[in-house]
């Protein structure tokens, strides 16, 4: 289908077998027996005249198909007739009379390989050498044919200009832009040794024998250890949510504290919580990342009920979880979908890649290393996303990611896997019968030791992992966890209301033993202490030395409202503030008396009331600027007039219209004109920071294909500046090229904060 794209709207089944380099019997076999697939699915056809057509959205999967430009017939659309009798007459042939008729011949002399080989051969050293590199170089990608291959600078435009004469190159008529090489002559130039590369069949993979049994084995094991993993990291974001970033998204130290209390990595913490966001377990709650109701139904069920919703949702999701860079090698924060990032179709087609190429193994066989799976994938899903910085091998994290869900193991494609390739409307619900037949149902019970650690071999329960979380500390988990039991957790219990007895009946009934000594005895010393000092709010406090007054305070029903409370026979502490209680007790007919902080008998004086120095009239301000006589002078009125007649005049002026920005410095919305355009009202609805002659900008580099420079704020908070060109709007994005990376990349207008001219 690549080659079909390169060869254009000429494309024959010969022309494609040339291409291709098909001689052999078997390889023109397999050449048609391809054909035959993408005709089954509508992807290419025969058109009647021998001619191979291709549906347009399939011909622009590649930018550049081959690493070849647009055919010569194409990049000669706008070309004058003028321009064209100029090539032919420097090639040596007489011009026909016509503009179709000059392109027809500068066509067919391009298209004869051995015509342009003799010319270029005859080319100035420097030309011959530009002309070589351009027909093995990449054009760069765009989403048009138009591609560019180099610049012609002061170094290169000699010998670029021989070129350009005939054809060989071409640029625009102005003379500026990147020069660009017909796939005619970069094809000729390869020379005929060159040819498209065709696989027909699936690479083949170093293989070694696995038996069922251990398939399974390994994939449980894999399966239970992420159900655990996952309960853990889910609960830590339970007991303290993590906080968004403010470029949304979760950072790299709430990964950390996450991974800390589950005892896993940062991949699969950014797993489980990837997949828990896409099946609703989590939601953002302000600048917060919150479970859902739902997470609490979750919680309650088996491991293999909790492990499928995971799954289910890993399939299906638009991204890789475990990618923690960008394609320029910066840090990715988790739940990116919070920050606005676009979702990647090649992410999940490299997904379902893995899984095809996995089933597609002998039976009972499975690759030595899981890397070798890489180029199956490749092939079972050529347009699937690979480029992640980290990894050492094809397709190597969504490979690791198959790994620690259970769906590859030893090598090869699990029963869980298989549920997961399978699209009958049932797989669901077989997914779910396989995963509690390999999965453990959750454990109870506890082995407790005299160490003062609790150990659970599998998956706790929700009560079982609650109880051990309200008394004691997690220190490890996975197929194992591990709570070490200490005083503070013990306070922490009591702390929450229980009693001595209550926990240590809660932990005698989940322990597979009778509770050991040391356990009963930190819970007995640290509840002896617990209470011994107590901590009451008061907003005052009333003493006096006669025990007798103050019962009679605190038992005062026209006191009530202070809600006294007797601390010691000559104490009260009251809830409201000195000054309410001092106000109440006088007003019941008591005589009390108020102290500072020190302790000492404040003094009440009350000072006389005063009224304040009257303040002067203002002095009239005539003759200085801004006065109203040199305002009304200014209007045209006599200096004179009084306030009431300029106020009628006001009041009676006809209504104007605020004049709307027009030029480049306007920047304000208020009072301003419509949006000229649509690209004007697209980019000023989602670009909120934007200035009106920013929007202005962006929406005529839209427009026009001219070339800005914008400040962004990427997604990881750091801010850069990036000169765009190729402005293409799908709003809430813009898809632009990057001249810093020097590729095609997807820009959110919302984080687009200022524009400059390029």
């Amino acid at each position: 289908a690549e080659a079909l794209a390169a060869l254009g709207a000429r494309a024959t089944r010969d022309g494609l077998a040339e291409l291709l380099g098909l001689t052999s019997p078997a390889a023109v076999h397999a050449l048609d027996a391809t054909l035959e697939a993408l005709s089954d699915r509508a992807l290419v056809w025969h058109d009647g005249n021998g001619t191979l057509r291709m549906p347009t959205p399939l011909r622009q999967a590649w930018n550049a198909p081959l690493g070849l430009d647009a055919p010569l017939e194409d990049l000669l659309t706008g070309t004058t007739s003028e321009e064209l009798r100029g090539m032919l007459t420097v090639l040596g042939i007489k011009p026909p009379g016509t503009k179709q008729q000059r392109l027809a011949a500068l066509v067919e002399h391009h298209s004869d390989a051995e015509r342009v080989a003799a010319l270029v051969a005859g080319a100035p050293a420097a030309t011959r050498k530009l002309l070589e590199q351009s027909a093995r170089s990449t054009p760069r990608p765009r989403q048009s044919p138009s591609v560019m291959f180099v610049t012609p600078g002061r170094d290169v435009q000699p010998a670029a200009g021989w070129a350009l004469d005939r054809g060989l190159l071409l640029q625009d008529r102005h003379r500026y832009g990147r020069v660009r090489m017909p796939v005619e002559v970069a094809l000729a130039l390869r020379g005929p040794d060159w040819h498209a590369p065709f696989a027909p069949l699936p690479p083949v993979a170093r293989l070694m024998p696995v038996t069922s049994p251990e398939v399974e084995r390994e994939a449980a094991v894999a399966a239970t250890a992420f159900a655990a993993h996952a309960a853990s990291v889910l609960s830590a974001c339970a007991t303290a949510p993590p906080a968004r970033l403010k470029s949304g998204g979760i950072g790299a130290r709430e990964l950390v504290r996450l991974g800390k209390g589950a005892n896993a990595d940062d991949a699969l913490v950014r797993l489980v919580l990837e997949t828990a966001y896409a099946a609703g377990l989590l939601a953002r709650d302000g600048d917060r990342v919150c479970p859902t109701e739902a997470y609490d139904a979750w919680a309650e069920q088996e491991p293999a009920e909790r492990y499928a919703v995971l799954l289910r949702a890993w399939r299906d999701l638009p991204l890789t979880p475990t990618r923690a860079r960008d394609e320029d090698n910066k840090a990715l924060p988790a739940l990116s979908a919070l920050a606005g990032a676009p979702g990647c179709d090649g992410c999940l087609q490299a997904r379902h890649g893995l899984l095809a190429a996995a089933a597609g193994l002998p039976a009972g066989q499975g690759v030595k290393l899981a890397s070798e799976l890489g180029p199956l994938v490749a092939w079972h899903r050529p347009l699937a996303d690979d480029a992640s910085p980290e990894d050492t091998a094809p397709f190597s994290a969504v490979i690791r990611e198959g790994e620690l869900l259970g769906v590859l193991a030893r090598g090869a494609l699990s029963p869980l896997g298989a549920h997961l390739a399978g699209h009958a409307d049932d797989e669901d619900d077989e997914l779910g019968t396989t995963a509690r037949r390999l999965l453990p149902p959750a454990v109870t019970t506890a082995r407790i030791g005299a160490d003062l650690t609790a150990v659970v071999t599998g998956t706790p329960s929700a009560r079982l992992a609650a109880l051990l979380d309200s008394v004691a500390d997690r220190e490890t988990s996975g197929t194992a966890s591990v709570w070490r039991f200490s005083a503070s957790g013990i306070r922490r219990a009591l702390d929450a209301g229980r009693t001595a007895d209550d926990i240590a009946a809660d932990l005698a009934a989940c322990s597979a033993t009778a509770l050991p000594q040391p356990l009963t005895y930190l819970i007995d010393d640290t509840a002896r202490g617990h209470g011994r000092v107590r901590i009451a709010p008061a907003a005052c406090v009333i003493h006096g030395d006669e025990p007798a007054l103050l019962a009679e305070l605190a038992a005062h029903r026209a006191l009530a409202k202070l809600a006294l409370r007797q601390l010691a026979p000559t104490v009260l502490v009251s809830g409201s503030s000195p000054a309410t209680a001092l106000a109440s007790l006088r007003a019941a007919g008591y005589a009390p008396v108020a102290e500072t902080a020190e302790g000492t008998v404040r003094v009440e004086r009350r000072l006389p009331q005063r009224a304040a120095v009257a303040v002067p009239r203002p002095r009239r301000n005539v003759g200085r600027r801004g006065s109203r006589t040199t305002a009304a002078r200014a209007s045209g009125m006599p200096a004179d007039t009084g306030t009431d007649a300029l106020a009628d005049r006001l009041l009676n002026a006809p209504p104007t219209t605020p004049i709307a920005p027009t030029s480049p410095g306007a920047d304000a919305f208020d009072g301003g004109a419509p949006c000229a355009t649509d690209a004007e009202e697209i980019v000023a609805e989602y670009a909120k920071h934007l200035s009106y002659s920013d929007v202005r900008r962006i929406a005529h580099a839209i427009d026009t294909g001219a070339a800005i420079t914008v400040e962004y704020v990427a997604a990881s908070g750091n801010r850069t500046v990036r000169t765009l060109s190729d402005l293409r709007l799908d709003p809430p994005y813009l898809d632009a090229w990057c001249h810093l990376r020097e590729a095609e990349r997807v820009f959110t207008l919302s984080r687009v904060h200022g524009v400059l001219p390029a």
